[in-house]
């Protein structure tokens, strides 16, 4: 139960005046195979319908730690002589008593840019989020909370809100950059919340909870081993709610485009091994992260589990964009 209001308390620890930060999109040790889930310009990049899923287990051993899960498909179309891509995310999120729901659709243009192809994207979608208010205890010997604090829901409230995100994403044969924003408008979910406490039983509190605005930069690479059927692919992504910056660094070794392996290290919290298989169309991937500071005493670590398929579209012998994409390879 201890841990169980510590996660509580971490979910509003940023609270004032009844106003809320709910926890940013989450960082994915296989970020690298979900680039359009922090850039909607990422949508579209090779001639693939790609369909990809996967869950994180954050934390294990350490109750109500947070659980995602994320679903993703993109294609790319022409229109005209124009080549766009087109996605949809999905994303669910629970973290102690909160829960959190994500949806959007992606829309990319592409056009020639020095020697590459440069995409801009934007992203339009809603989010939800729902605080489990009944389900809220406080021992009476816990010294940090009030049992009659105004600021703590004490009934099961949830809301809704538009979230926009836009970003730009440059390919060529080796390497990629991307750069992007999420939750551009800075949504804020609002509910109201029936107090009960024991002479305001008719009074009513207000709530907002929301993402801040967050910047992401990605960048990856492949590196062909000469004279081998070895390949190396380094990758990136930093980022930054202009509060707190993340950083998270990858190196794989691929053979003959069908195994890899590597190693990740998130900055100031864990380092990772990550593991994947790719066989006609189909991929799965395994990472274990394993926490650096001192919720190793706590946490017996991360776990994400992703899997995808990706089948090639005709978009016919004249596609002057046709590319191999570096995540597929």
């Amino acid at each position: 139960m201890i841990r169980r209001i510590c996660i509580l308390a971490a979910i509003i620890a940023t609270s004032v005046y009844n106003k809320g930060a709910a926890q940013n999109d989450a960082l994915f040790t296989h970020y690298f195979e979900v680039p359009a889930y922090y850039n909607p310009a990422a949508t579209g990049l090779s001639d693939l319908v790609r369909i990809h899923g996967g869950s994180r287990l954050q934390w294990v051993g350490i109750e109500n730690a947070p659980k995602t899960f994320l679903a993703l498909a993109d294609s790319p179309f022409k229109l005209g002589k124009h080549r766009i891509g087109a996605g949809v995310s999905v994303n669910q999120e629970s973290m102690g008593l909160y829960r959190n729901l994500s949806a959007s659709v992606q829309i990319s243009y592409k056009l020639k840019f020095l020697g590459g192809i440069l995409s801009v994207g934007v992203q339009p979608g809603i989010i939800s989020d729902t605080f489990k208010g009944s389900e809220v205890f406080i021992p009476d010997d816990d010294d940090y909370h009030d049992d009659t604090d105004a600021a703590i829901p004490r009934t099961d409230v949830s809301g809704t809100a538009l979230d926009l995100g836009a970003g730009l994403w440059y390919s060529r044969k080796s390497f990629s950059v991307g750069l992007s924003m999420t939750h551009i408008n800075a949504p804020k979910v609002s509910f109201t919340s029936e107090s009960g406490q024991s002479g305001a039983e008719n009074s009513a509190e207000s709530f907002e909870f929301g993402p801040a605005r967050s910047l992401y930069f990605i960048a990856e690479g492949n590196i062909a081993i000469k004279n081998t059927l070895f390949e190396v692919i380094p990758s990136m992504m930093v980022m930054s709610d202009f509060t707190f910056t993340r950083a998270i660094a990858t190196a794989r070794l691929r053979y003959r485009k069908f195994i890899s392996a590597g190693i990740g290290y998130r900055h100031d919290d864990a380092v990772s091994a990550m593991f994947g298989v790719e066989f006609k169309g189909f991929y799965l991937g395994y990472s274990y992260d394993y926490p650096t500071g001192a919720l190793a005493s706590a946490s017996n670590g991360s776990h994400e589990i992703f899997a995808g398929y990706s089948v090639k579209l005709d978009l016919s012998a004249k596609n002057k964009y046709k590319q191999k994409s570096i995540r597929i390879m």
